[in-house]
C-alpha cells in the first residue's frame, strides 16, 4: 500500500508514524521552511524532521497549482494520500489522483469547527465534548463525508495545548484502524456531513488574546484555557501586562467596574468581570517564567497597591 503523506505541525507527526507502520510511506509534503526563533533562521517543519528520520523522501512545494507539482505527486502512484492540518488547501485535480482520494485527519466532531482552529474554538466556546473524525477530502473546507470518528471528553480544566496532544494521538489511532482496513481491502462506507449544526473555527490571532474585562468570567476562564499555551491570555494587572496561564471562573455577584482587583492571596487573585469573578492562579510577568499568584504576589508585594 503506497502512501502519500502531507502535514506540517507536531499535531501530524503520529499520523506520519501510523502511516509508516501499515504502509509504504513513499514521500511526505510539508510546507516549506519558515523562519523561527529569535536569529529568524530557517527552520524545518516537525513533519519534515520526522520523515528524514525515517528516510521518507520530503517535498516542499508552495502549492499544488503548478502543472509540475502535479506531475511530481502523479508519478508517485499513491494508493491513498493522508492530509493533516498540512496547510494547504488542494485543488480537485490533486484530490483526485490517489487510487482511494484523500483522507484528512481532523481534530473536530464534524461538522461543528471545520477550518483552521477546531481544538481552541472548542474550549473557547466550552464545549465538554471533541473527537477526531477520518474525512474524505472533497473541494470545499472540511465538508467531505466523514469515514471514522471517535470522540472524548473536555476536562473542565483541560487546555488548548493538552487536548492537542489528546487528539493528536487520537487521531493516529483513527487513522491506523482505517489504514489497516483499506490494506484488508474492506471500504469505510462514507457519511455525509449534516449542514444542521455547522461551525467554522477561524484562526486563532494573538490580538484576541488581549483579555475584556467586561465579559462573563466563565467565557474568559475558557479563553485562557484555549489560548495555552498559543497565543496565551494576556491583561494589565496592577498596571503591568501579564500573561494568564490558569485561572478559574466564580459564580459570584458584585458590584465593582470590570477589571478591579477584588482581593488577593494565596489562592489567587480575583478579577471583578461583566458578571461573575476570575480567579488568577497562574501567571508570567514580561521575561519571566509562570509562576504562581502567590509568588507573583510575593515578588511585589506593595502595600500601598
Amino acid at each position: 500500500m503506497k502512501i502519500v503523506f502531507a502535514g506540517t505541525p507536531e499535531f501530524a507527526v503520529p499520523c506520519l508514524r501510523a502511516c509508516a507502520n501499515l504502509g509504504e510511506v513513499v514521500a511526505a509534503y510539508t510546507q516549506p521552511d519558515r523562519p523561527a526563533g529569535r536569529g529568524r533562521g530557517l527552520q524545518p517543519s516537525p513533519v519534515k524532521l520526522e520523515a528524514i528520520k525515517r528516510g521518507i523522501p520530503v517535498h516542499q512545494p508552495e502549492n499544488f497549482r503548478s502543472v509540475a507539482s502535479k506531475a511530481e505527486l502523479r508519478a508517485l502512484q499513491p494508493d491513498v494520500m493522508v492530509v493533516v492540518a498540512y496547510g494547504l488547501l488542494l485543488p480537485q485535480s490533486v484530490l483526485d489522483i490517489p487510487v482511494h482520494g484523500c483522507w484528512n485527519v481532523h481534530a473536530s466532531l464534524l461538522p461543528r469547527w471545520r477550518g483552521a482552529a477546531p481544538i481552541q474554538r472548542a474550549i473557547e466556546a466550552g464545549d465538554t465534548r471533541s473527537g477526531v473524525c477520518l474525512m474524505q477530502m472533497e473541494k470545499g473546507l472540511d465538508t467531505g463525508p466523514v469515514l471514522l470518528a471517535q470522540a472524548l471528553d473536555i476536562g473542565p480544566t483541560e487546555t488548548g495545548g493538552q487536548l492537542h496532544d489528546r487528539l493528536s494521538e487520537l487521531g493516529a489511532r483513527v487513522l491506523g484502524d482505517a489504514l489497516g482496513l483499506l490494506r484488508a481491502t474492506i471500504q469505510l462506507p462514507p457519511h455525509p456531513q449534516p449542514e444542521d449544526g455547522a461551525t467554522y473555527a477561524r484562526k486563532l490571532d494573538k490580538a484576541e488574546a488581549r483579555l475584556d474585562w467586561s465579559l462573563p468570567a466563565t467565557t474568559l476562564a475558557n479563553k485562557v484555557r484555549a489560548f495555552n499555551p498559543w497565543p496565551m491570555a494576556e491583561a494589565m494587572l496592577l498596571g503591568e501586562r501579564v500573561r494568564i496561564h490558569g485561572a478559574v471562573a466564580l459564580d459570584e455577584a458584585h458590584g465593582a467596574e470590570p477589571g478591579r482587583v477584588l482581593r488577593s492571596g494565596r489562592d489567587g487573585i480575583d478579577i471583578a468581570c461583566g458578571s461573575g469573578v476570575l480567579r488568577i492562579r497562574v501567571l508570567q510577568r514580561d521575561g519571566g517564567k509562570a509562576i504562581t499568584a502567590a509568588d507573583y504576589l510575593n515578588a511585589r508585594r506593595n502595600p500601598a497597591a
